[in-house]
């Protein structure tokens, strides 16, 4: 199964694809999307969607996940985020593929194990557990891998319920 795991934001958008085999889970490719602070907002909408389209091409995943948002200060941003995410949720949808969220705890609570984890906890979680030779950067790309490796890792304790 492959796993495309998205940090979304607007200005940074991580993504990170893992491929869960056999005996565990392998990174794909990662990177991120960016656009420019001064370019107006409909059009920095149009570049995520265009650019999570063709990740979503280029990799074809099995299943989109993707980090709920939290954000308990500036309401602005957390608004123009929220956008963001719906054009990155829209061009899963539009292109077949199935979306799971999660939350930044639910994200800590699979990759270390504790859901106060710190950012550079997780980072050197997902560094270990992908089997890199170093911390991915920037960080949304890091906490994109993370939430594919909570995806997979709650995929794996469905299949133990059953």
């Amino acid at each position: 199964m492959r796993i495309l795991g998205i940090d979304p934001g607007i200005a940074l958008v991580g993504f990170g694809v893992v491929d869960v085999v056999r005996d565990g889970m392998i990174a794909g490719n990662y990177g991120h999307i960016s656009t420019e602070s001064g370019t107006p907002f409909p059009d920095r909408l149009k570049i995520l969607y265009d650019d999570t389209t063709t990740v979503i091409k280029e990799y074809k995943p099995d299943v989109v996940a993707i980090e709920e948002l939290f954000f308990n200060k500036n309401a602005k941003t957390a608004i123009m985020a929220s956008h963001a995410r719906g054009v990155i949720i829209l061009s899963a949808v539009n292109a077949g593929v199935d979306v799971a969220e999660y939350t930044p705890l639910q994200v800590k609570q699979a990759v270390v194990g504790y859901g106060r984890a710190s950012k550079h906890q997780v980072q050197e979680m997902v560094t270990r557990l992908l089997r890199l030779k170093e911390i991915p950067k920037p960080d949304d790309t890091a906490d994109a891998l993370a939430v594919a490796i909570c995806h997979a890792n709650s995929m794996e304790m469905e299949k133990r319920k059953r």
